[in-house]
């Protein structure tokens, strides 16, 4: 593998968490937490870029010592830290101690959207938005703290699909024409706006650079689903980490692609370890 560091200035980790720095069954980042101990060492910002919530980032980023913007929501929405960047980002604002940019609206409208069509769609699939939180615990494998934490979405609305593949190809083909823009998950298919991961990569990396208008700037995106193409496509290298449930997602590009062969936050370390080596 090439040596990132040694050829850039600046280089920006945006990383999916469920599935990639996060175990898939147990939820542990313990596999992975010395490898970002080293990363954080030498200045390297691992992003979050994740369809959890902001509530449940927040929490995680504490427990991670990581002081850095998350990505939110399958990107629908940017915070980022007052000391992130110089200078206030172009199209944020201000609130409760972050710069906000959003790309999406609202949770309540996709709802309402979904509720257009669910008549022809009759216990074929249970939203988020109605499942309480033995329920959420039950489908996610989370504590009764992180199943809270996870019910408070702010945009897009996730759905626990329990039909056939083709039942659920005609759902997302009915709810494209209402104006969504759906991504299927490790776990659930969300229903949101016209943001993804890879837009919302690209919009901070881009304000990135233009703050820091002397440095070289690149990016690596770490992901293991198929809501994690976006930005694995628009990244500088793009990883995909190996999941013990599902196949590696399919990209369009071939240059600067690595695939791990440990799972989950084992096969993020064994990946970032070789691109980013020591300094000596």
């Amino acid at each position: 593998m090439s040596t990132i560091i040694r050829q850039q200035r600046r280089v920006l980790v945006f990383t999916d968490f469920d599935g990639t720095l996060l175990d898939h069954y147990t939820y542990s980042f313990e596999a992975a937490s010395q490898c970002m101990q080293r990363l954080q060492g030498l200045g390297i910002p691992i992003i979050p870029n994740t369809s959890k919530t902001f509530a449940e980032v927040k929490n995680l980023q504490v427990k991670m010592s990581l002081e850095t913007p998350l990505i939110v929501e399958n990107g629908a929405a940017i915070y980022m830290p007052k000391n992130f960047l110089p200078e206030k980002p172009r199209g944020a604002v201000w609130q409760n101690g972050y710069w906000i940019k959003t790309f999406a609206q609202k949770r309540i409208y996709w709802q309402g959207i979904i509720k257009k069509i669910e008549a022809n769609h009759v216990g074929q699939f249970e939203t988020f938005g109605n499942m309480d939180l033995d329920r959420i615990m039950e489908v996610t494998g989370l504590d009764d703290d992180s199943a809270a934490l996870a019910s408070q979405r702010q945009f897009g609305e996730p759905l626990l699909w329990k039909a056939s593949v083709e039942d659920r190809n005609d759902f997302i083909e009915k709810i494209k024409k209402l104006g969504a823009s759906p991504l299927l998950g490790g776990r659930f298919l969300h229903v949101c706006g016209d943001s993804n991961k890879g837009k919302a990569l690209l919009w901070l990396l881009n304000e990135y650079k233009r703050q820091h208008s002397t440095k070289i700037v690149s990016s690596i995106a770490l992901g293991d689903g198929n809501n994690d193409v976006d930005m694995l496509e628009v990244a500088d290298t793009a990883v995909r980490i190996l999941s013990p449930v599902h196949s590696p997602p399919e990209l369009e590009r071939t240059h600067k692609v690595y695939t791990s062969t440990k799972y989950g936050p084992d096969g993020w370390a064994e990946v970032m370890n070789q691109l980013i080596p020591d300094i000596k």
